[in-house]
């Protein structure tokens, strides 16, 4: 079904198009819930949220979407110190690469991005003579209210 001509695709679905992917039903839901998520979430919350758009999402249609955002480097996936067990978390890509902090006392993830880190990454390619295409970072430690609780 073809998107109305008032709707202004959102960036992973405008991707889409411009690739020539075919758009489902199933995978605008999935692109929608992924679009405006506002934190970092793992596939079963992806399924749960796009079922509420579409129910008849699947999980394996959400596994299959997800390696082709993957593929084409339009998310990320993440393991964020493993805060919740080994499930892994999916953010859009970003313009800039930023670093994530992990609470390991209550589990909030804060996003950073740091001109340190840029020139970081800078001294790297020239040091190393590596183009460096994708860096992440995560670190763990204690949030300023876990760490006012101590």
């Amino acid at each position: 079904m073809p998107l109305p001509q008032t709707e202004v695709p959102g960036r992973l679905q405008a991707h889409f198009a411009e690739r020539g992917i075919r758009m489902t039903q199933q995978r605008r839901a999935i692109l929608s819930v992924m679009e405006t998520a506002s934190k970092h979430l793992d596939a079963s919350q992806i399924l749960r949220k796009a079922q509420k758009i579409d129910a008849s999402v699947d999980r394996s249609t959400v596994y299959r979407t997800l390696r082709l955002l993957k593929r084409h480097g339009l998310i990320d996936e993440l393991d964020l110190m493993h805060i919740n067990g080994e499930g892994h978390y999916y953010e859009r890509r970003l313009g800039r690469d930023h670093i994530h902090m992990a609470c390991l006392r209550c589990g909030k993830i804060t996003e950073f991005v740091s001109d340190s880190f840029e020139r970081l990454k800078q001294q790297v390619e020239k040091d190393c003579r590596f183009r460096v295409l994708i860096s992440r970072l995560e670190i763990g430690g204690y949030c300023a209210t876990c760490r006012g609780s101590q």
